[in-house]
């Protein structure tokens, strides 16, 4: 009986916990719905949708701060996000390069000239005093800045030998977003499918427009001609100066040629041979090399003979 009894005591125990914290929770919750109606627009402004700003190098563009409307109050700073933050917009002045090329428009910064070095995240940061403390709000805009390509560097080599493998590449480090590549033949636009060119040329080329290489898998004399590559994205194009690549067959009968003189020198170097070891060169020379050495052995034992000499006396 008395084990009975604690558990039931301890099941109301355990009821009561659970509706007194039910309770707890849902005056929690009112307290917080009615502190949020008071405090709507103080502290930090919850974080809004990111804006993204896309402007053409050397045109202007607009950073919009949505933000409330400006008071006599109101501090107002621009900011450009990255490894370390730098200000653009500080105690009611430009910042830096934007003193000459960019003007405030209420909130908002006006570029007049955008340049590639300008692309990045921006925030503007507004805040004001009010009776309930300082009322901060920011907003965070990013700016792409389109760019055109450059010149590409073009590689195409002088010669080259038919039958063999050559590459032609070509690039451009500048365009933003990053380009496509188009290669020229004589000032015509070559098709990235080759079967669907003319019979008069070669079919055997692969052409990459994304990383701009033009491989001839077995080059020929037809293959011969000025080349010239095109990089262009949406902003605009640029190509390359046209080069030459000259394709020759291999050269049999110049090669033929070439090892017979070859074979003719190494012939008459052994005829040469022969013909001293006839007439004694080699031999006479050996004679004298051994004459040479008899008369330093017969010298060096004479002293040998003297030195014994003097020791015994």
């Amino acid at each position: 009986m008395a084990r009975r009894s604690r558990h039931r005591l301890l099941l109301l125990l355990l009821r009561y916990l659970v509706v007194a914290l039910g309770c707890l929770a849902v005056h929690i919750s009112s307290l917080s719905t009615l502190w949020h109606k008071d405090h709507k627009a103080y502290g930090f402004s919850a974080p809004k949708d990111q804006q993204v700003v896309t402007a053409v190098e050397y045109q202007e563009a607009i950073l919009a701060c949505k933000t409330p409307k400006k008071t006599v109050s109101s501090r107002l700073e621009w900011k450009k996000l990255g490894r370390s933050v730098s200000f653009v917009y500080y105690q009611q002045t430009l910042q830096g390069d934007f003193k000459n090329r960019a003007e405030m428009i209420d909130f908002n910064i006006r570029i007049k000239n955008v340049t590639r070095s300008d692309a990045g995240k921006y925030r503007c940061e507004v805040s004001a005093p009010s009776e309930q403390g300082q009322n901060l709000e920011e907003d965070t805009v990013t700016l792409e800045v389109l760019v055109a390509p450059a010149v590409p560097s073009c590689e195409v080599p002088s010669s080259a030998l038919s039958g063999t493998v050559v590459e032609l590449r070509c690039q451009d480090k500048e365009g933003n977003p990053a380009p496509e590549y188009t290669w020229f033949k004589d000032g015509i636009r070559l098709l990235e499918n080759p079967r669907l060119g003319s019979q008069s040329t070669n079919s055997s080329y692969t052409m990459n427009t994304k990383t701009g290489t033009l491989q001839f898998n077995t080059v020929s004399k037809l293959d011969t001609g000025e080349y010239s590559c095109e990089a262009r994205n949406s902003v605009g194009y640029r190509r390359c100066p046209g080069k030459r690549m000259q394709v020759d067959d291999l050269n049999i009968s110049g090669i033929i040629a070439a090892v017979v003189v070859v074979a003719l020198v190494i012939s008459v170097c052994g005829l040469g041979v022969c013909y001293a070891q006839r007439k004694g060169y080699f031999s006479k020379e050996t004679s004298f090399q051994k004459s040479n050495s008899s008369s330093k052995a017969t010298t060096m034992s004479e002293n040998d003979f003297k030195h014994t000499k003097s020791f015994i006396i």
